[in-house]
């Protein structure tokens, strides 16, 4: 099965990180994620173009733009991952059109697929950072 990329993981990561400890070096965010902090400043930046961080040049670090309550994990999905035309699920671009299934299979499938997307989105869009920095103190 095809994974949707770890950029979506690492940035939660990052901002649960700054939900606790206001702010943070990317060297700090780095020794936690365990990834080169080149990663993570390509995260940041979209994180930040997405209006969730502030930035403060050299050792100023970032922060979180506001309330951890007020970012859903949707919030961060759609900061990170790439997803063309708001369509998550791509189809193969050149069925045979001659063949009775790939003539309709495209049309057959998006229905179900854009149900899959709309759920996924669905539920990210119900669990805030908040939610998540309070689970992650349970299992401390």
């Amino acid at each position: 099965m095809r994974k949707i990329s770890s950029r979506f993981s690492i940035a939660t990561h990052i901002l649960a990180m700054m939900a606790f400890n206001h702010p943070l070096t990317g060297d700090q965010m780095a020794g936690s994620v365990q990834t080169n902090p080149v990663v993570i400043r390509r995260i940041i930046g979209q994180l930040k173009k997405a209006g969730l961080v502030n930035v403060k040049a050299g050792t100023g670090g970032a922060r979180l733009t506001r309330d951890a309550d007020q970012i859903t994990l949707l919030d961060i999905f759609n900061a990170v991952e790439v997803v063309e035309d708001n369509v998550l699920f791509n189809f193969h671009e050149h069925p045979n059109l001659d063949c009775p299934i790939g003539a309709n299979i495209e049309r057959s499938l998006r229905r179900t697929m854009s149900e899959a997307q709309a759920a996924m989105e669905d539920k990210l869009a119900r669990v805030t950072l908040r939610q998540l920095a309070g689970e992650l103190m349970e299992l401390e």
